[in-house]
């Protein structure tokens, strides 16, 4: 026999039945015990050893222990070889080790010593319907909803197999038993439809669903379901007749109002289609919902032929000239007109979107997406202003807000709105965001000479961020420029130009550290890099390569680059903080004394 140490995947078939039978067969096993009948074949010692065994051959598997298991049920089996239980757990290890027929004898047995249980059957019919041995599986089920009249599942399987074998009327025969025991229902009656059109039967099949409407009269939408599939299956004329009963019970109903305007498609009659969808697309009386799905349908429709937008979007102008439930429809017509690369026509849909539901968190984003490209800070705030009482949580409007306000000169408004922004972290906040929240109010508490909270954001953006690479170098320039723990600006410093060895600002920073630590061979090193790396173009960054040269001893050179720094003034420097006025005399200090100056 195969070695059975790695049976972890025990059972792949009838798993679920083997569960609930193990349970039954264990029930099974103990009632006999407490009640050894007269009819029991066992004497009472071999009743309590096969019940010992059992139970223990149980406990091994439910253990995992499944070599101990197999050998126990067999012992069982030497005491008692007509026991059903016994077979049964037998029958599973049989079809593990692919001893099929094995397997399938043990399950006969198991079903043949015990008539009532309906799971052994059950896993006998699934092994033949695995096995797809249809007729053998069909004959189990068969006899089951026999025995089990109130039983739905064999009659649900019978239903599968019978389709397999294409034996349409036992079909039609065991749904109608399907639907004494549950009733009419939607699902019963469209497979009884499907089937008697397979069988060709196309009057059975409409009645069928006649009847349905007829046992929910009150219901439209088993009528409109009715008129559907005439219109379907070429019964144009019945369709017509069905639809307008309903409307005339119900001329609002929105679901037979769609239907007619496919019928109107189907017949080719394209204005009365359009006049159809305009009386349900701007009927205020049709539901939102309803809408929504019709003008999904367009535009796949529209997708899969002619790919023209124009009467999409044509539609949808109309429709959000109505009154609106929701913003739904406006959604969908902004993401529309985004996917076809309409921006231009978006925003004011957008904007639509936020007056009907100023909580719509993606509409607002995405004006404020289109602000930030353009760099409108004007827009950036109008857009995020908002967001902080509607989307009080949500971090990302804090931070443009902020930004833009700073952007704009006004550091109380943007300290004012980050300050607002940290009191929203919590536990489930974006580190990276929480951290350049911290960074820029470092940045804000600097520009206003407030360097101890200054110092303070920083050290908690750090913690947020450990490797927040504007925060280290800010915070490691700041402590440069003030001459203060110089070996730690040192560390923060590296480390940014180690992220990023091309960046000038940072090359710059880090050879600033070097320059205040009195080491100017390797501050050179640094210097010659960042002006090679674009900072040629950068007042201080040239400034302070003459100053650097000045104290290697290189005098000429030193004036040389304090002159070129001096002739940049008045160019931009790239979004870089404009220089004071102190900074400027200083500079034309150096030239005119030359020699260095210290801030």
């Amino acid at each position: 026999m195969k070695s059975m140490k790695k049976w972890a995947y025990l059972f792949l078939f009838g798993l679920l039945v083997l569960v609930s039978a193990c349970g039954t067969t264990g029930r099974h096993a103990a009632r006999k015990t407490a009640a050894v009948s007269e009819k029991d074949p066992l004497t009472y010692e071999q009743r309590r050893k096969y019940d010992y065994y059992f139970l223990e051959a149980l406990r091994m598997k439910h253990k995992g222990d499944y070599d101990a298991a197999f050998e126990l049920y067999k012992h069982c089996l030497d005491i008692y070889p007509q026991s059903a239980a016994a077979r049964y757990e037998i029958a599973q290890f049989y079809l593990f080790l692919g001893q099929e027929e094995k397997s399938e004898e043990a399950l006969k047995q198991a079903v043949k010593a015990d008539e009532s249980n309906f799971w052994y059957k059950q896993t006998l019919a699934s092994y033949y319907e695995r096995k797809r041995e249809w007729e053998k599986a069909i004959t189990v089920y068969e006899d089951m909803t026999r025995q089990y009249p109130s039983r739905l599942e064999p009659l649900m399987s019978l239903v599968d197999l019978y389709g397999q074998t294409k034996d349409y009327e036992a079909q039609i025969r065991v749904l109608n038993r399907l639907e004494e025991l549950d009733g009419k229902s939607e699902q019963i009656s469209m497979m009884k439809f499907r089937i008697y059109l397979l069988m060709n039967d196309s009057e059975k099949a409409f009645l069928e669903i006649e009847s349905l409407s007829k046992e929910y009269p009150y219901d439209l939408r088993y009528q409109t379901i009715l008129g559907d599939l005439y219109l379907d299956n070429g019964k144009s004329t019945e369709a017509y007749n069905v639809y307008q009963r309903i409307l005339k019970d119900d001329p609002g109903y929105a679901p037979a109002l769609l239907s007619m305007a496919s019928y109107y498609q189907k017949m080719g009659q394209d204005s009365m289609y359009h006049v159809q969808l305009d009386t349900i697309l701007l009927n205020d009386n049709v539901e939102s919902d309803t809408k929504m799905e019709i003008m999904r349908q367009l535009i796949v429709q529209s997708e899969q032929t002619s790919r023209d937008s124009t009467q999409i979007v044509s539609l949808f102008q109309n429709i959000l000239k109505r009154p609106q439930q929701n913003a739904d429809l406006a959604m969908l017509c902004a993401q529309y007109l985004i996917t076809k690369r309409m921006e231009k026509e978006s925003v004011p849909v957008l904007h639509q979107v936020l007056s009907l539901d100023p909580e719509n968190k993606p509409a607002r984003l995405q004006l404020l997406a289109y602000a930030i490209r353009d760099n409108d800070l004007d827009e950036v705030v109008k857009v995020a202003t908002p967001a902080l009482q509607y989307n009080p949580d949500a971090m990302e409007f804090y931070y443009y807000l902020g930004l833009a306000h700073y952007q704009k000169d006004e550091t109380d408004k943007a300290l004012e709105v980050f300050q607002k922004g940290v009191k929203q972290v919590n536990e489930k906040s974006d580190k990276n965001i929480v951290s350049d929240f911290y960074a820029i109010l470092g940045d804000i508490y600097h520009s206003k000479d407030m360097k101890a909270e200054a110092y303070a954001a920083y050290d908690s953006s750090l913690v947020y961020n450990p490797d927040n690479i504007g925060t280290l170098n800010n915070y490691a320039y700041f402590l440069s420029v003030e001459r203060r723990q110089l070996d730690k600006a040192e560390e923060m410093s590296y480390r940014t130009v180690k992220a990023e060895p091309e960046n000038a600002t940072y090359l710059d920073t880090y050879a600033w550290i070097l320059f205040e630590k009195e080491k100017y061979t390797e501050a050179r090193l640094y210097i010659e890099q960042a002006m090679k790396c674009g900072g040629d173009s950068s007042q201080v960054i040239v400034e302070h390569c003459g100053d650097i040269y000045f104290m290697l001893g290189d005098k000429e050179k030193a004036l040389s680059y304090w002159k070129q720094a001096d002739a940049m003034k008045s160019t931009p420097e790239d979004g870089s903080t404009p220089r004071t006025e102190a900074e400027l005399r200083r500079l034309k200090k150096k030239i005119a004394l030359k020699k260095y100056i210290a801030e």
